[in-house]
């Protein structure tokens, strides 16, 4: 500790030294004090492994069975999940690589940020839900079987639900629409699917969302119309007799189960949707009296997302299932019972019952609790097993698309003094006022005498005073500058203070990440190379947005900065990739339009048996900035003719006008047609050469940018002036 005095100047009461931070040859100088953090341990950091950074990120625990650290020390992408082989791993660095590499080099040209998508992942989440509760039915004898439905809210992308369609056909997988927009969808995907699946209609109903309903009922889709209110009733029987058309129906029930915490407050006797008990038995009476009794077929319900425990779903279910006994009862013709969503995922590995962002159970102990809920009820009520349904969209689509972005910069806790002579902190001393002069030369006694709890004390002090002087007047901002380098030096010297670092990120939180803004959902995010490396600093991720909400100050596991490397010192002259997992559930349908980034690109990635165990089998560019330009009501074309004719307005004392206005018209029409992201200087250039009469030529130059403009015929005509 007394080496700590060589960092402060005790020259204002002694003689002054040559350099205010060099070294003092009476006195060791710990090697830290070179770049004012505590020093890596070199020893540790020569035996890190990509085991190690497993740990440290928890991947085994919320990756598992998906994603794993390889020996690469990247993520590696199990698409088959526990039956995946060796070599149909698939390196996630790898694919980053292959879609952002320019297309001369063989790469797709997309910009980042990025969504990776792993149809196999989806097929395989989808199989395993199926088994979970065909396992659960067998072992317990149960009289019926399960058949799943998948909310198109979760995810609407089109080869996402054309894909669900797809592979669950042959275990009658259905769909779940809430809007008339995602009801045309669904109709339309379905068509191609299993002509059992249910297609399950949910949300509040007007005349024309029940019409539209009942037209797919008469094209032979299996469709039921879900009463979410009373009056929907009234609805579904005028319009069905005008349509001649003999609807299924269902009800919402409001369950008096619900569970604690943030997604539980959508259920319970005051939840949004869904029908009391007294409602229940009017509708009831009601379908009787219009001699449509038969039609009530199916009964649905919420107890919330992520439901935490296997208790809490046996109690509502059970619940659910004595309604369901009671329906039969009066005379329903009732077949189904759909438990609604609620299995949850383990967003940090924890396996906890008391977490929003984990759950305690897995996806076999969830469907056996459901089986043996219902079966338990039905038994006692005499009443024939109805077929199991649920909208397990979060469980099905999370784990299958990867969010990836770059790290362009970060915030430096580097704190340089050599500059500082003893001339020049003597000018600085000279500018203080007693009280601030008397903590400076303090500090400098304490550190010779390697009193730690002194220092913070009069190092605060000075700088509190130093502001004061500076708010003053009385202090230049050069000697505010000396004063908190010298405290921050301090700090850190002595191990007072951990330095977290802002990582500057290629990615709006707003339009990616929406849930972690908008309630504080948590999702692993973790560098998806340079796992074989030890993390040397911890950072937060602070996006390109202009709002001080943009940005990650939480994590997995109650952290509230993550473990990261130092960004340009891989060797290879690479970006720093981070990954956020989890995500393929909502967080795409949420964003929105914040500071017109618009959303990243995606490409779809399939297990092959190619040199690199996969193949792209479809990409697709972000949004241009046209593109979010026009979702506001703005009009391209017409913004850009009117840049133009401003050109060829203010460019008039060029020597060859009619050029210069070309090549500025030029780049400024490829800019509407670019992401709105950062894009790598290598790549992108916007600047003004001077050409062979000293005259300026204004250029854009992306190699890729034609090709990933629009794939429309769209480039305006700007190439005359």
């Amino acid at each position: 500790m007394p080496a700590l005095g060589c960092c402060v100047d005790a020259a204002v009461v002694s003689p002054p030294l040559s350099y205010a931070f060099s070294r003092d040859s009476s006195l060791p100088a710990p090697e830290f004090f070179a770049s004012g953090v505590p020093p890596t341990n070199s020893a540790a950091a020569s035996h890190w492994s990509p085991d190690l950074s497993s740990a440290l990120y928890g991947v085994d625990g919320w990756g598992a069975p998906y994603f794993s650290v390889n020996s690469n020390g990247d993520i590696s992408v199990r698409p088959h999940g526990t039956d995946t082989l060796p070599h149909q791993e698939i390196d996630l660095l790898k694919v980053v690589k292959k879609a952002s590499d320019p297309k001369n080099s063989g790469g797709l040209g997309l910009q980042l940020p990025l969504v990776v998508r792993f149809p196999d992942v989806l097929k395989n989440r989808l199989e395993s839900l199926q088994s979970a509760f065909d396992l659960a039915v067998h072992s317990q004898g149960y009289g019926a079987h399960y058949q799943g439905v998948y909310p198109v809210k979760c995810n609407q992308d089109r080869f996402v639900v054309e894909d669900i369609v797809k592979f669950g056909s042959p275990f009658r997988f259905g769909l779940e629409a809430g809007s008339k927009p995602e009801l045309l969808l669904a109709m339309s995907c379905l068509c191609k699917g299993s002509a059992e699946g249910l297609l399950v209609c949910n949300g509040f109903k007007d005349a024309e969302y029940i019409s539209l309903a009942l037209v797919a009922r008469k094209l032979m889709l299996n469709t039921v119309i879900v009463l979410e209110q009373e009056e929907e009733l009234d609805l579904v029987i005028d319009i069905s007799h005008k349509m001649a058309v003999r609807p299924v129906i269902g009800l919402r029930a409001k369950l008096r189960t619900k569970h604690s915490g943030h997604f539980g407050s959508t259920s319970g006797e005051k939840g949004k949707f869904g029908l009391t008990t007294t409602q229940i038995v009017r509708v009831v009476k009601k379908l009787e009296e219009s001699g449509m009794l038969d039609c009530l077929q199916l009964l649905h319900f919420h107890i919330g997302s992520q439901i935490p425990s296997t208790g809490l779903l046996a109690d509502g279910v059970g619940e659910a299932a004595q309604i369901y006994c009671e329906l039969v009862r009066l005379g329903a013709g009732m077949k189904f019972i759909d438990i609604g969503g609620g299995l949850g995922i383990d967003y940090d590995g924890t396996k906890s019952c008391d977490s929003d962002v984990s759950v305690g159970y897995g996806i076999q102990e969830y469907a056996s609790a459901v089986v043996q809920a219902v079966q338990y009820v039905g038994d006692r009520k005499g009443v024939k097993h109805p077929v199991i349904c649920s909208e397990s969209g979060r469980a099905i689509v999370s784990h299958h698309s990867i969010l990836i972005f770059e790290a362009v910069s970060a915030s430096s806790t580097h704190v340089s003094s050599s500059h500082l002579s003893s001339g020049g902190l003597q000018s600085m001393a000279e500018t203080l006022n007693e009280d601030a002069l008397a903590d400076y030369r303090n500090l400098s006694a304490a550190a010779v005498r390697g009193e730690y709890e002194t220092c913070v004390l009069y190092s605060d002090q000075l700088k509190q005073r130093c502001v004061e002087q500076f708010k003053e007047g009385s202090l230049g901002i050069e000697h505010l500058a000396a004063v908190d380098s010298i405290c921050d030096f301090v700090s850190k010297a002595m191990g007072a203070a951990d330095p977290v670092r802002t990582y500057h990120v290629n990615l709006s939180i707003f339009t990616s990440i929406p849930d972690f803004w908008a309630f504080g959902q948590l999702f692993p995010i973790v560098p998806i190379h340079r796992l074989d490396e030890k993390p040397a600093v911890r950072g937060i991720l602070s996006d390109l947005t202009c709002d001080s909400d943009g940005k990650v100050d939480k994590f997995i596991g109650g952290e509230s900065s993550l473990p990261l490397h130092e960004l340009g010192s891989n060797g290879d002259g690479g970006g720093y990739y981070l990954g956020m997992f989890l995500g393929g559930a909502y967080e795409e349908a949420l964003g929105g339009l914040h500071n017109l980034f618009g959303g990243p690109s995606v490409v779809r990635v399939v297990q092959s048996d190619s040199a690199h165990s996969f193949a792209m089998t479809r990409s697709v560019p972000g949004p241009s900035c046209a593109d979010v330009l026009r979702a506001m009501q703005h009009e391209p074309e017409l913004m850009f003719e009117t840049l133009k004719h401003r050109a060829e307005e203010f460019l008039e004392q060029e020597d060859d006008k009619g050029l210069a206005v070309e090549s500025l018209a030029s780049s400024v029409a490829q800019s509407f047609h670019n992401m709105p992201y950062l894009v790598a200087p290598s790549s992108c250039r916007f600047t003004a050469a001077t050409d062979n009469n000293g005259g300026y030529n204004y250029y854009y130059s992306d190699e890729n940018a034609a090709d990933s403009a629009t794939g429309e015929d769209e480039i305006w005509s700007y190439c005359t002036a």
